[in-house]
């Protein structure tokens, strides 16, 4: 497995390490809650948009699309902060989680079959509800709710496996470290969401 991942390694583009480079910035930004981060996020996104479609990987595509979109929103709402102040963590209420999670599996239960059934998408669940779920953990990112980075753990448990399995290892690499980032996020962010709030 080690062997394979070098050579994975060796093979990544030049395109798909400036992928990751600004990846690795956007999390780290994110986790000191800099509005920066949504520049580096959306333009590293705007990248993989590019990789997750030559992957075979549409859903995955859609979602960068998405997630540009969201350095655009993420930046200007972050924005919002009056002078140096960090944006203030709170938290989601669950019943919220719930309505969230049973709009989920709905559209992935039509998006993954349609995908099986019209696509030559590899994994059509996996990348169908992880791409939903995305959806909802880049919004409550934006929204800086302490919760997102209980779901970006899930779903880079999730994205390691989606693109080490279809060869683009360096990508991969990426969601293991961001990983390990996101435990640090969940970390600082609930530490931050018992303090008292700055402003927002």
């Amino acid at each position: 497995m080690i062997e394979s991942i070098l050579s994975g390694l060796a093979a990544t583009t030049p395109v798909e390490g400036v992928s990751v480079v600004l990846g690795l910035l956007y999390s780290i930004l994110a986790v000191k809650r800099s509005r920066w981060c949504w520049v580096a996020g959306g333009l590293g996104s705007a990248i993989l948009v590019y990789l997750s479609w030559v992957a075979k990987l549409p859903m995955q595509a859609a979602l960068q699309v998405y997630y540009t979109g969201m350095g655009v929103y993420g930046f200007w709402r972050w924005s919002q902060v009056e002078g140096e102040a960090t944006p203030a963590v709170s938290t989601l209420p669950l019943a919220k989680h719930v309505i969230a999670w049973a709009a989920i599996l709905i559209v992935t239960a039509i998006s993954s079959r349609y995908l099986a059934g019209q696509t030559q998408a590899a994994w059509p669940f996996l990348d169908s509800v992880s791409t939903w779920a995305s959806l909802l953990a880049a919004w409550l990112e934006a929204r800086v709710k302490v919760e997102t980075w209980l779901y970006w753990i899930a779903l880079d448990i999730i994205f390691v496996f989606l693109f080490y399995q279809q060869g683009l290892v360096f990508v991969a690499t990426l969601f293991a470290v961001y990983l390990v980032i996101s435990v640090f996020g969940l970390r600082s962010w609930l530490k931050a969401s018992r303090q008292p709030a700055l402003a927002t």
